[in-house]
């Protein structure tokens, strides 16, 4: 058995440039990962099946679980013969912007390139896995990258500064293919190359000053509850409050634990799903 730990990302920035000819959009984004994990387990079965295990009742055991897609891909690659039970223990919410579906199915390439004994790199997984979308490729290496092209192209950066992370998500689920449809690219201009000198200079004041995200005036025209959400964290003292991915979760960042624990406590008076905790990066 072989475990491995899924961990959220988060958006720093992202930047949507424009609408490219095969229907995807050109971004360009700085994401770092988060201490709130998934737990995967991997197991050896004699059948040729792959099965997926879950506590949580919204967490698909099918091919619509893109750890099971993962596996898939990895059977058929590397002529893997036997099958392998995957269990997911899930912290992450799901359909929240924090990438867990893709955090788990990054997992599921590393976990399995262990189980079987493959010893492939993980540069050769992260190109394997762009088949299935567009942020695993960063989750298989996880810490800390400028992301661009659909989002699949990486560039690692250092590890940002230590900070805590409020993260909120209020309870309704977002479609990421709604709010990109309704989304008019090129908008504003870009920050990330300038997140990314901020991030690599170690400087939190300019980390704080850069942080955007093109998705948000969208999700909240469509969501108000999402605006609600941003404009009671910076009031109640966050550094910075912003959307992650195409949302509805909510992060605030600040330096100090007890500002951290004050946000948290603020937050849980009108949110069910609040966690405090540290960038990873």
């Amino acid at each position: 058995m072989h475990f491995e730990t899924a961990p959220a990302k988060i958006n720093l920035t992202l930047d949507t440039l424009y609408k490219r000819d095969d229907g995807y959009h050109e971004v360009s984004m700085v994401m770092t990962t988060v201490d709130l994990n998934d737990q995967l387990s991997f197991e050896k079965r004699d059948d040729h099946k792959i099965v997926i295990i879950s506590e949580h009742q919204f967490v698909p055991t099918d091919q619509r679980n893109l750890a099971y897609q993962a596996a898939e891909l990895m059977r058929k690659t590397y002529r893997i013969q036997e099958g392998v039970t995957i269990t997911i223990e899930k912290n992450i919410p799901i359909a929240a912007g924090l990438a867990g579906g893709s955090s788990d199915a990054a997992a599921t390439f590393r976990g399995m390139n262990v189980l079987f004994e493959l010893e492939r790199s993980l540069d050769e997984l992260a190109e394997l896995s762009k088949q299935l979308g567009s942020d695993i490729p960063f989750c298989v290496y996880g810490g800390t990258a400028l992301a661009t092209g659909r989002g699949e192209k990486i560039r690692h950066l250092p590890k940002p500064l230590n900070a805590w992370v409020i993260l909120a998500k209020p309870s309704i689920s977002v479609s990421t293919r709604t709010i990109y449809t309704a989304l008019n690219p090129g908008q504003q201009a870009p920050a990330s190359n300038d997140m990314a000198e901020a991030v690599t200079a170690g400087d939190y004041q300019k980390i704080i000053d850069t942080m955007k995200n093109d998705l948000e005036v969208v999700t909240c025209e469509k969501y108000p509850e999402v605006k609600k959400l941003i404009d009671n964290m910076a009031a109640s003292g966050a550094d910075k409050a912003m959307m992650s991915g195409s949302g509805p979760t909510v992060f605030g960042l600040v330096q100090k634990e007890r500002q951290a624990i004050h946000l948290y406590n603020a937050l849980r008076g009108c949110c069910n799903e609040v966690y405090r905790v540290r960038l990873l990066g």
